[in-house]
């Protein structure tokens, strides 16, 4: 078996381990695979042993591989930080956003998808720990753009995304994802929505973003190896 699948099947043992060993379903985490500048041909190795979400980063490097496996029904999943000049083909390419940050770009995604396209499933991506250096929105702020994200028809707000501060404990990875599975509720309570993701966890802190609810863990390196 080429190295490829076997680090696959590896992940898909490690999740499925830890999901048992917390009491979860096995279907309760979905294995995004970021396969950002990995080829085309090794998507189509991992289609063929059964996945089928995958995320990219770098927009004009996705394009070609969507291009190149257009023939095959991937959910294709954005990740990446998002230019406002972007959004256009991220809009018509993409099946999910992660990476909604600000809401002129959940404005931009709603007015450039077409209206014969399903709606594009985004999350928000939250700055859990205040980092002056990455992008988000804060705690805050979410409750403020409900509403008005609401009102834009051709997205679908599924969830929260969120990329915790490096370095921390297995205690501290579970305090941050704790809050976010708790804001998702918060907003659902709130608004009467039916938030039913969140994008939390890698590589590094899969067991604990299981336990605190997860319900997509972001995996590359660990499945394509190094960059």
């Amino acid at each position: 078996m080429p190295l490829l699948l076997q680090r696959y099947f590896a992940q898909r043992q490690v999740i499925d381990a830890l999901q048992r060993k917390h009491g979860l379903a096995v279907t309760a985490v979905k294995l995004l695979a970021v396969s950002k500048t990995k080829p085309a041909e090794d998507i189509l190795a991992l289609y063929k042993a059964g996945q089928r979400d995958f995320g990219e980063n770098y927009l004009q490097e996705a394009l070609q591989k969507i291009r190149q496996l257009a023939h095959l029904d991937i959910a294709w999943h954005f990740i990446g930080p998002i230019q406002s000049n972007k959004t256009r083909d991220i809009s018509r390419y993409f099946d999910w956003v992660h990476s909604v940050d600000r809401m002129k770009i959940a404005r931009r995604l709603d007015e450039q998808r077409s209206s014969q396209q399903p709606a594009l499933n985004i999350c928000l991506q939250v700055n859990i720990d205040d980092e002056p250096s990455k992008s988000g929105f804060k705690f805050d702020e979410l409750a403020l753009i409900i509403e008005p994200i609401l009102t834009l028809q051709n997205i679908r707000l599924r969830g929260l995304m969120t990329i915790p501060k490096a370095g921390k404990s297995d205690v501290e990875q579970r305090i941050s994802f704790k809050k976010l599975a708790k804001a998702k509720e918060q907003l659902n309570e709130q608004f009467g929505l039916q938030l039913d993701t969140l994008s939390m966890g890698m590589s590094g802190d899969i067991e604990a973003a299981l336990i605190e609810g997860s319900t997509m863990v972001r995996i590359g390196t660990a499945i394509f190896g190094a960059r």
